[in-house]
């Protein structure tokens, strides 16, 4: 009789005891929130109340000087809630954990210390392959809120800012239609006697459904342009008004944007946001009509969009406003940094409760899918597909 090969040792065979896992003690964190150093970037990512949550927890948060300003939370707030204010900026990036909204710039990668835990968007479009190559050598675990999800799939952060992209590009399309150079000095509003102002809506996501919603509240007449069936019947489900909606069909998209006074773009692809709406079907558009492109972060749905910011957000061609400003929420700071900071404090306090963030990882499967760095091993695979980047699976790193 033959023998049969086996790929395990005679005493890996012999039962052998069961090895629990050791459940580690709570953690106290040191939490760093530097200044942003970009012009557009006015959010914070705690608010005075969630510093007095963390603090009360034993934590610690040093912040630099001014950091909460640019929405409108001023030094005292923070010192009244348990913060540490420092100059300093070198001190804060030497905080064993980073929290920041926008991506560290190379001279903020400079001063974070080896094995440093940073929290912060990723923009994985604005970024370039040094980036990840400079947080590699220094080892850092790094995690993107945007790639967070809950329990249900979503992720947490970018639907938050999705909701105030909506309702900000209706408030944006409301303000350009009013009186002055090149605008139709019409009102959203359901005036009687008046015919109400006409939005079309490409987009049934997030930001398509909260602008259908602030349209719809303002009285305006709203048309929900998408290609996901699924999507259009949902949209129509939590919308308590009756909206027309339709798939992306060039013959009634063109009928329908020869009417309308406003047009908010809000598709996504999967490298770019699809080009729906061509040159030709901009210039039969009424004149004075105005385009918000929300999809601009990712290259924009219209042939005509250009890259605009805050302090110049708007240009005409062809007769047609067009507002193609990136990063809407920014423009809305506070609220934008109420919602983050809601989002970040009870994660924060999970991290702290698990550990660490590498014990916590292994618990949450959603904080797990926002590292796309760990110890300095890429972990992400459309990061590293991007950037042509050797990846790693981070289940097979976590012991």
């Amino acid at each position: 009789m033959s023998h049969i090969l086996s790929p395990f040792t005679k005493d890996q065979l012999i039962p052998q005891e069961e090895r629990l896992e050791i459940q580690r003690n709570k953690q106290e964190l040191f939490i760093g929130i530097p200044k942003e150093n970009q012009q557009v970037e006015k959010r914070i990512c705690l608010t005075p109340d969630a510093v007095a949550a963390l603090t009360a927890h034993g934590h610690r948060i040093l912040m630099e000087k001014g950091a909460g300003l640019g929405s409108s939370f001023t030094d005292n707030d923070y010192l009244n809630s348990g913060a540490e204010l420092t100059s300093d900026t070198k001190k804060v990036f030497s905080c064993p954990t980073v929290l920041k909204v926008a991506p560290p710039s190379d001279e903020e990668i400079a001063l974070i210390k080896p094995q440093t835990v940073l929290i912060s968007a990723l923009q994985l479009k604005t970024r370039d392959k040094s980036y990840f190559e400079k947080l590699a050598a220094k080892k850092i675990t790094a995690l993107a809120f945007e790639f967070i999800q809950d329990d249900d799939g979503n992720h947490v952060a970018t639907t938050a800012l999705s909701e105030i992209s909506g309702v900000a590009a209706i408030l944006i399309a409301s303000e350009l239609l009013s009186s002055g150079t090149n605008r139709t000095g019409q009102l959203f509003g359901n005036i009687t006697g008046v015919p109400p102002v006409d939005v079309v809506i490409m987009g049934a996501g997030t930001v398509g459904e909260f602008a259908a919603r602030t349209a719809i509240g303002l009285g305006a007449q709203v048309k929900v342009f998408d290609n996901s069936i699924s999507n259009l019947r949902r949209i129509k489900d939590n919308v308590s008004q009756t909206v027309y909606t339709s798939t992306l069909q060039p013959k009634y998209l063109s009928k329908a944007l020869r009417r309308c006074d406003v047009v908010i773009a809000a598709l996504s692809g999967k490298n770019r946001a699809p080009v729906v709406v061509s040159q030709t079907m901009v210039e039969n558009m009424k004149p004075g009509a105005v385009i918000i492109d929300v999809s601009i972060d990712m290259g924009g749905c219209f042939e005509t969009s250009e890259l605009t910011t805050h302090e110049n957000p708007t240009f005409v061609k062809f007769g047609i406003t067009h507002y193609c400003v990136p990063n809407l929420p920014s423009r809305y700071s506070k609220t934008a940094s109420i919602s983050l900071s809601n989002i970040f404090t009870p994660y924060i306090l999970n991290i702290a409760d698990d550990g660490g963030i590498e014990h916590s990882i292994r618990m949450d499967k959603g904080l797990k899918n926002g590292i796309y760095m760990y110890h300095g091993i890429l972990t992400n695979k459309s990061v590293g597909e991007w950037y042509n980047l050797p990846c790693s699976d981070v289940n097979l790193l976590i012991f």
